[in-house]
């Protein structure tokens, strides 16, 4: 059976294991420690590394669930609007698209929706700064994935 993994952070094991190991598909979920370079946040478009934050690696069936609907559990259980060390980390490269667009699309909801002059309604993050949230969750390529030993 062909399975993908995906790695997510940003809250208690416990919590990301008891989400993730009831859904369809998901073969496995394991505990461990996520490094990841040239991350991108949201709130601050400056890439940067992260190091030895607690994370967990989700193998799943792409056939029987795909990629937002597991980014989607995650944030419905860590807000990507606080600073929570949040993250979504993938290794494979058509895996990138998916989630940057989905990430955007998390980073944007709930903005006021601004007109332009071509008589279409865009969202526009700038139009009112105070009132706009700032997505502090990142995503970028894994680096390394350290299984803890103990669980």
């Amino acid at each position: 059976m062909y399975t993908k993994k995906i790695y997510f952070s940003g809250g208690d094991f416990n919590e990301l294991k008891k989400i993730f190991a009831d859904l369809a598909g998901v073969i496995k979920v394991t505990f461990g420690t996520i490094c990841a370079s040239n991350v991108v946040s949201y709130a601050n478009p400056e890439p940067h590394n992260v190091e030895n934050i607690f994370g967990v690696e989700v193998e799943f069936n792409p056939k029987k669930n795909d990629i937002s609907t597991l980014i989607d559990k995650l944030f419905s259980v860590v807000s990507p609007y606080q600073e929570n060390n949040a993250g979504v980390y993938y290794t494979m490269a058509e895996d990138a698209p998916q989630v940057e667009l989905h990430m955007n699309f998390i980073a944007n909801r709930g903005k006021e929706l601004a007109a332009s002059n071509a008589a279409i309604t865009i969202n526009d993050p700038n139009s009112n700064p105070k009132r706009a949230r700032k997505c502090f969750a990142v995503a970028g390529r894994l680096s390394s994935f350290d299984a803890e030993k103990f669980f």
